[in-house]
């Protein structure tokens, strides 16, 4: 079974989205799982984990009302506000969790515009009640300056099940000093048996986002498979967003070509065992 772990839907008349905004007019407007369906059937995906694109309720609640009727859809990464009051989130969050389609739980700790944000302690003790439910928590980060962070969650809150997005945003496109950077700060987060992370988003981070190239973007994949292993890798398209990034065809043969020299069982594990694991789906 192949499973693209990390999709967006949002309906702009549902609710409000801080992004995206006019300035990229190319998604700016309703995005649904219909929308994506002509490239899932044409690179045989079987299904999708729908990723909350905003904090807010409103969004999660339209995710699980397409998971009812889509059966493409076979998750929801939802929201509830890690940095609310400890006494009012727990009950919030066990009333989602009790949803069965509601398979993790993310926060856009990287738009908050606080450092270190998601170290604040209503944040870790919001975060020791999603581990204790056995709830993965999706993490993402607008660069890779910020995985320490996540490294210090894990460090925190060890029975924590981390999802990095995204591969921390490597620096696609940028100096080989850099790419050493990610790879020691990823690496201290993949020395963690409990954490996976997502091959998805990976845009040029420099210029415009589909700067990139298949060989820019390889050895970073290639460094991923070596600090986590296919079983703790999972393949994401990150649409409509990889729209900016040159479109998903384009995402997905880059993601594909590069697992070529992978035996079939692990390749296998990073295009959908291992979100089938670790979301339960």
């Amino acid at each position: 079974m192949t499973i693209d772990a990390h999709v967006h839907i949002w309906n702009l008349e549902r609710g409000h989205y801080d992004w995206p905004d006019a300035s990229v007019p190319q998604i700016h407007r309703t995005m649904s799982v219909g929308d994506l369906a002509p490239d899932l059937d044409r690179f045989g995906i079987d299904g999708v984990v729908l990723v909350q694109a905003a904090d807010t309720a409103v969004d999660t609640a339209l995710m699980l009302e397409v998971a009812e009727s889509d059966p493409r859809v076979r998750g929801v990464v939802g929201w509830a506000d890690l940095a609310a009051d400890p006494v009012a989130f727990a009950p919030v969050f066990d009333d989602l969790r009790r949803n069965g389609r509601i398979v993790g739980l993310r926060n856009l700790m990287h738009v908050k515009g606080v450092p270190q944000w998601i170290l604040g302690a209503r944040q870790l003790e919001n975060v020791a009640h999603v581990a204790a439910s056995g709830l993965p928590l999706d993490v993402v980060t607008s660069t890779h300056a910020e995985l320490p962070d996540i490294a210090e969650v894990i460090e925190r809150v060890r029975d924590a099940r981390v999802v990095v997005d995204h591969l921390g945003k490597p620096p696609v496109g940028g100096s080989e000093s850099a790419r050493r950077e990610w790879r020691a700060m990823l690496g201290d987060i993949a020395s963690e048996s409990t954490a996976t992370a997502k091959i998805s988003g990976l845009s040029s981070s420099v210029g415009p986002l589909d700067a990139w190239t298949p060989e820019q973007v390889r050895p970073f994949i290639e460094d991923a498979l070596a600090l986590f292993g296919p079983h703790r890798l999972m393949y994401g398209g990150d649409w409509p967003v990889v729209v900016l990034a040159g479109g998903y065809e384009r995402a997905w043969n880059a993601v594909a070509d590069s697992l070529n020299g992978l035996e079939d069982a692990e390749r296998a594990a990073v295009l959908g065992g291992t979100a089938a694991r670790v979301y339960g789906l």
